[in-house]
């Protein structure tokens, strides 16, 4: 499933759950509060970065420039 292409919200839930890490829990070991969490998986648009690799971070991942190629 590392392939397929997915949203960030989809992967970051993926990755919990494959931790058996509640969202709360999730939250707390990122140093993040449990509403920015359901933000994320939810797929909101506007999110600090800053947040986003601190939860990222726990999964050995962080925000990065990637090409974007036009189909």
């Amino acid at each position: 499933m590392e392939d397929k292409k997915q949203t960030l919200g989809q992967f970051v839930k993926r990755k919990r759950k494959s931790l058996k890490l509640t969202q709360k829990e999730m939250a707390q070991k990122a140093g993040v509060g449990l509403r920015f969490v359901r933000e994320l998986e939810r797929g909101k648009e506007t999110l600090k970065m800053n947040k986003v690799n601190q939860v990222l971070e726990l999964f050995g991942y962080e925000l990065g420039p990637q090409k974007y190629q036009r189909i």
